[in-house]
């Protein structure tokens, strides 16, 4: 198991071994994915981070017996993210003894508290993902400062979703300038190739998760997609 204090380090040797061309202002997760072609097409693209869903209601959840055959396939070539929501330790315990991820994502309702339990339990760096609309969620972010490892920032659901995230819907990026939480921040939400640039921008923000906006339909990644979002956002830095 990882120690969350090494997860900075675990990031940079990722990017050594792997080539100055992963080296940018952007960290760029894509989430989601269910194939061996897909991910492929990410670890071509040398993407940071690949997220596994393990929430059977959403369009991109994978078993895990798929989600080990995926994650040994690209171990070694991108961190491995478990996207989980309110999960038991039972259910972590067989998510990190399968597949053996470097980051664990909460994406429920996860208190700062079970955040630090998690993160002692399992020794992970963890990842929290918190919906944003407004500047008073900005500000309920605080009391996970201490106990988290990176945000990842997302629009909440509609009202008539039943999944948390990979909804296609954005927030209002302009909420998150001059943020500034001592832990880093990863913007979510609507993005897509031709709104990533501008993402980035307002919002002032240098890593970025991408799902629905590289799909050709819902829980179907497209490659294409998939590099020219990566293009778009590694752009910025140049």
């Amino acid at each position: 198991m990882t120690n969350p204090d090494n997860f900075g380090l675990t990031v940079i040797l990722v990017l050594l071994e792997h080539g100055a061309n992963m080296v940018s202002s952007a960290m760029i997760k894509i989430c989601g994915i269910s194939t061996k072609e897909t991910a492929d097409a990410v670890t071509k693209e040398q993407v940071d981070m690949i997220g596994f869903v393990f929430f059977p209601k959403s369009p991109r959840y994978v078993p895990m017996a798929k989600a080990k055959e995926l994650a040994d396939h690209v171990r070694g070539k991108t961190q491995i993210v478990a996207l989980t929501v309110n999960m038991d330790d039972a259910g972590l315990k067989e998510i990190v003894d399968t597949i053996s991820p470097d980051v664990l994502q909460l994406h429920g309702s996860e208190s700062p508290e079970r955040c630090a339990e998690i993160r002692e339990i399992f020794g992970l760096p963890v990842m929290k993902a918190c919906g944003i609309s407004s500047a008073e969620d900005v500000e309920a972010l605080a009391p996970y400062v201490p106990h988290v490892d990176r945000f990842l920032l997302d629009a909440k659901p509609p009202k008539n979703s039943d999944i948390p995230g990979g909804n296609g819907v954005s927030f209002d990026w302009k909420l998150l300038q001059g943020l500034e939480l001592g832990k880093p921040i990863m913007l979510s939400g609507g993005l897509s190739p031709e709104n990533v640039r501008e993402a980035l921008a307002i919002s002032g923000v240098s890593d970025v998760d991408v799902s629905s906006g590289v799909e050709r339909e819902k829980g179907v990644k497209d490659i294409e997609l998939i590099e020219a979002f990566v293009r778009e956002a590694r752009s910025v830095a140049e």
